[in-house]
Parts: structure tokens; sequence; C-alpha cells
């Protein structure tokens, strides 16, 4: 977020209305309690598989927390939010280590997106951070995060690599680091054309650059068995929308990021983004699905993933949306996915 869209977050939660109860059901989440405890973990192993984890709910649910209370601190100026947010990151930073297990990556860029956000807030509107606990706690974003969610993933389902490129975009630049969000910048481009498709890519999807899916056979395989191709498709459609939410989610962060850094990214994008979003949007909300597309099967459990790319076409260009507006407008209670998203009704629903 800038700091204009969180003053007008602030003018809007003391104006009343629907954006008022928003905020206030933001602020009586468990995540925005005065009383909620961090459960830092010096080991976070998280493993693909049904095996237990140890920390990663924790470690997740506390980031976002720190976020809440960062927003809150900003629209309430009450300084107890304030300083729960920095125990929460304190707290953290003090303990963890490493993460572990397969699923290291994909823990690190959930919980390490969040971290980024609160910890940029709290670090230049908040003067009661002292300054060797924030350079602390950037020596766990780069130490603990960065060199998780750069590893390279190009076989792995696509969210993988735009959850992981959130975060790695996030953390630089809270740590100013121009080389770091320069990489982060050249993935998106790569990953984004092979994730989204659009016919002007040809018969077939783009590979993601370094994999190993060479011949169409593999390509359809790795599109979960899609054989035709349309605008808007995901790579993982066939798979759930939930999956495909968390990309969306991801790809407009990152987008928006480098919007408030002065890059346009939307521009690069935007017709893949615009089109994943009608075609998405027009199945949850219950059109029929032809047997051409994931045979007629499809799993519509999308999440509160939308708002961000919403704001900007509809907001910022006044482009229509209409089936992607009511598909976000009924998951705007939902608030958080408890994962990486969270709020965004509140902080980006027509905050240009």
């Amino acid at each position: 977020m800038s700091r204009g869209q969180l003053d007008r977050l602030r003018k809007r939660a003391k104006a009343g209305g629907q954006w008022r109860s928003s905020f206030a059901a933001m602020r009586h989440s468990r995540y925005g309690s005065l009383y909620y405890t961090a459960r830092p973990e010096r080991i976070v192993e998280c493993p693909p598989d049904d095996r237990p984890g140890y920390g990663c709910v924790e470690e997740r649910e506390d980031a976002i927390a720190a976020y809440t209370h960062a927003l809150l601190w900003y629209v309430t100026r009450d300084r107890a939010h304030a300083r729960k947010a920095v125990q929460i990151m304190d707290a953290w930073s003090d303990v963890v280590r490493d993460h572990t297990e397969g699923n290291a990556g994909l823990q690190a860029a959930w919980a390490g997106s969040s971290w980024a956000r609160a910890a940029e807030i709290m670090r230049h509107t908040y003067g009661g951070w002292p300054r060797q606990r924030v350079r602390r706690f950037g020596g766990m974003l780069r130490t603990v995060y960065l060199r998780e969610v750069t590893a390279p993933v190009p076989d792995y389902n696509g969210n993988w690599d735009l959850v992981m490129t959130d975060a790695a975009m996030g953390i630089s630049v809270f740590l100013d680091d121009r080389r770091g969000f320069n990489r982060a910048v050249r993935r998106f481009r790569a990953r984004v054309p092979a994730y989204f498709y659009l016919k002007s890519d040809g018969p077939l999807p783009k590979r993601p650059p370094g994999s190993h899916i060479g011949s169409p056979d593999r390509t359809r395989e790795y599109w979960f068995g899609q054989r035709r191709f349309v605008n808007g498709l995901g790579q993982e459609t066939c798979r759930n929308f939930t999956h495909i939410g968390y990309s969306l989610a991801a790809t407009a962060h990152i987008a928006e990021t480098a919007w408030h850094q002065g890059l346009d990214l939307y521009g690069e994008v935007g017709k893949r983004m615009r089109a994943a979003l009608t075609l998405h949007a027009r199945y949850q909300l219950g059109a029929h699905a032809p047997r051409w597309l994931c045979g007629g099967h499809l799993d519509r459990a999308m999440g509160p993933d939308t708002e961000v790319a919403l704001n900007h076409f509809r907001t910022r260009r006044h482009i229509s949306m209409p089936q992607a507006q009511r598909a976000a407008q009924r998951q705007r209670k939902v608030g958080t996915d408890d994962l990486f998203v969270a709020w965004e009704g509140v902080t980006h629903a027509q905050n240009r």
C-alpha cells in the first residue's frame, strides 16, 4: 500500500457506512486482538504431505496478525496496536533460523509477504521500533526468508513461483535492495505469461523458463490434462480455483508493489490478468462448465484474492469488469485466507 491509500483507509474507517463496518470486522478479528500472543519457532518444518508440521500455521498467522495490527495502528493511532505489531515481529526475528521440509519455499513466501508489509508500515510510521530491532528484522528477512523465496521452482505449479516472487519483491522493498527488486521483476515477467494463457501465445501455453516440460503432451499434463486453451485459462484452472486465486492475488501484489515503486507491470500483463479474472469469475459465479473445460468438472473454491487487481483496473483504469466485481463482493466478508491475503476488501476496494 502507498501512504495515500493508508490515509484514505483511515478516513473511510472514521466516516461510517460499509467501510466502517468492514474495518470493525478486521479490528474485532482474532488477528486484531491486543491479547494476541506470538508463537515463534526456531525451525519451521512444513512437509508437503500429511505429516504434522511445526510452526507452519503459527508463523503464517503471526505474520498476518502483525500486518493487521500495523493497519490498526495507522488507522486508529492507538499505540497499543503499534506495540503489538512490533512485539510479534521482534519475537520471530529473535528466534527463527530456518525453514525445512518440502514446503519450505512456499511457507516462507506466505509468511514473508505479510512480514514485509507489516514491517514497511511500522518502520516508516512508528517511532517506537528501536533501530537495532528493525535491523534484526531485516536480517531475518534476508537470511531466513529471501534465500527460500528466490530458489528456482520452474517445474512446480506456478502458484509457488508467483507467491515466492510476491514475497521476494516485498522483502526487497523493505531492505531497499534494488538488485533483489529487479530479480523479482524478471521472474515475474517470465512466469506470468507461462501461467495465464492468451491466444497470441500460440496453440500451446508458454513454458516456464528453465523447466523440463518439453513436449506438447508434457505441457498438457502440466496443465492438468487440459487440451483446449482459451484466453484467461490458468495453469492450475483444472486443479482448482483455490490455487488460481493464490496466483491472481500474488500477481496483483507484485504489480501493485511495483506500481508504488514507479514501474507499471500492470501494463505489461494487464490483458492476461483481465482475461483470467473474467474467465474464473464467470465460473465462480456458477456458469455451466462445458466438457472441453477440465472435463466439465471445476473446483470453484476461490478465496478473497481479486481486490487488488480489480482496484487497479476498475478504479484507476475505469475498465468495467462486472462478473469479477460480483465474484469479489461475495468474498468480502471472508477477510483473509489465513495464508498471505488479508483484509484487501478493506484496504484496496475502490482505493486508488
